[in-house]
């Protein structure tokens, strides 16, 4: 699966270089994953050279043959599910039992949006005149270009080109510079299965160069992304330029309001695994949790026992529940979060630090009582293993507090009272809320922000919606 450096394009791989990223090493070892890979700028018009031909074909497609595609596409993903996953967790250093979880989900993105290009419905609208019809019709946007990020970076680089490919638009991908390989086992996957030339390909290398051609080249038509808030800014300006539709997926900040009347063990259950999956380093991770008071003594002595039985180790270990941060800026700025918490007051209750005889970029699962809404882990978005705790009163209080925070991309309600539940979900600014479930996300339905967290939503029959034009047809005389 390692063939060096190359790009993926015209159906097959394309060396650009040699001897690069021919194993890779991720953050368990805190060594560099290898020299990174270059991008050259003459590679994109060779990108553009496949793709724009295959716009025409790609869209002529039926969706019947290109869900056939897409169901091959996901039998080769399922047949190479432990290698892949061990790639992930060699990139990415989570756990080898959730890299697998990663195939999993991927493969069932794909076999979800290889049966939703069926339902691509159009419609008929009642006519005023006599000697009209009006006709309501769904065709592909065209070339798209997908920028997916390192945290998951099999599952959603699925997430991007599935629906764009089962909508009937040729997909570039741009894959993190730090998950490179990840993206490459797509590839393989897609040659593999036989996807036509230019309907997918593969580019590796500067990010921000790669970004700037989607943008500026007419032949791409849509841009979608996953990533930080702050470089969906960037996006969004230079887009305007062309007035380029976006699909934004950024940052998240996810409450946790844990109620009196929820099921307390379902509860720190699910709150533990919406916490700490994927060492905390996901765009939906229960950022800040708050507890009602009548409860808050009993949830922290059960939540800290939970939290310090965790394993944190090499992902390629038996039993790690948590693996390592990314790399030294995550770790650092973890910890900064910790020495910030406790000067605005909060007490460590359990972890706080780096994890000690361990090479690479480990921090002990942390939990902070007694958080102030000043404190950065409060403002600011964590990618660690990290959970600052703080009391609230009334249920009103409670869903103010969740609400206090300029991203709104999941939140999370733990009770069993069916009328909180429904107004939980109907005042909580989020785009996912997860009841008494500490990981809702599915394949068939939609994912996505409000506020600063994004543009647009992914999976779902929304999810494939973003990659088609509605069009109008009037048609006079008949």
């Amino acid at each position: 699966m390692t063939r060096g450096h190359w790009h993926f394009y015209g159906g097959c791989c394309n060396p650009v270089g040699q001897g690069l990223y021919q194993r890779p090493v991720g953050p368990h070892r805190r060594r560099n994953r290898g020299r990174e890979s270059r991008h050259r700028r003459g590679v994109c018009p060779r990108l553009r050279a496949h793709a724009e031909p295959r716009r025409a074909s790609a869209a002529s497609m039926t969706a019947r043959d290109r869900g056939t595609l897409l169901h091959r596409v996901a039998d080769e993903l399922a047949r190479r599910k432990l290698d892949i996953a061990r790639t992930i967790t060699l990139e990415n250093g989570k756990p080898l039992a959730q890299s697998e979880g990663e195939v999993a989900m991927g493969e069932d993105h794909l076999r979800w949006f290889a049966e939703e290009g069926r339902r691509a419905y159009g419609r008929t609208v009642p006519q005023q005149s006599a000697s009209k019809r009006h006709l309501i019709i769904k065709t592909p946007i065209g070339p798209v270009g997908a920028i997916a990020p390192w945290n998951f970076p099999l599952l959603l680089s699925i997430r991007k080109v599935a629906p764009a490919m089962a909508a009937g638009c040729p997909v570039v991908l741009k894959p993190a510079k730090k998950t490179p390989l990840s993206a490459v086992a797509l590839a393989e996957c897609m040659e593999a299965a036989g996807v036509p030339a230019g309907v997918f390909q593969l580019v590796i290398g500067d990010a921000s160069m790669i970004a700037d051609e989607f943008l500026s080249n007419s032949l791409c038509r849509k841009v979608t992304f996953t990533g930080s808030t702050e470089v969906g800014r960037l996006l969004i300006r230079k887009a305007a330029e062309t007035i380029k539709p976006l699909s934004l997926e950024l940052g998240g900040h996810a409450p946790v309001l844990i109620f009196d009347d929820c099921d307390l063990d379902a509860a720190l259950r699910e709150t533990v695994i919406a916490k700490f999956r994927n060492t905390g380093q996901s765009c939906i991770a229960a950022n800040r949790v708050y507890v009602q008071k009548s409860i808050y003594a009993e949830f922290m002595d059960k939540f800290t026992t939970a939290v310090r039985k965790l394993k944190v180790g090499n992902g390629l270990e038996p039993g790690i529940e948590v693996g390592p941060l990314i790399g030294k800026e995550a770790l650092d700025s973890a910890l900064r979060q910790v020495e910030d918490a406790v000067s605005q007051g909060g007490t460590v209750r359990c972890g706080g630090h780096k994890v000690s005889g361990l090479k690479g970029y480990f921090l002990e699962p942390t939990v902070i009582d007694s958080m102030r809404g000043e404190a950065l882990c409060m403002r600011e978005e964590t990618f660690a293993p990290m959970a600052p705790v703080v009391s609230f009163g009334t249920e009103a209080e409670g869903i103010e507090r969740a609400n206090a925070s300029c991203y709104g991309l999941s939140a999370y309600v733990m009770s069993r009272d069916v009328g909180r539940i429904l107004r939980c979900a109907e005042q909580l600014e989020a785009g996912t809320i997860g009841v008494n479930d500490g990981a809702p996300s599915t394949s068939q339905c939609p994912f996505g922000g409000i506020k600063q967290s994004g543009w647009g939503r992914e999976l779902g029959s929304e999810g494939m919606d973003a990659f088609l034009e509605t069009k109008h047809v009037s048609i006079a005389g008949v």
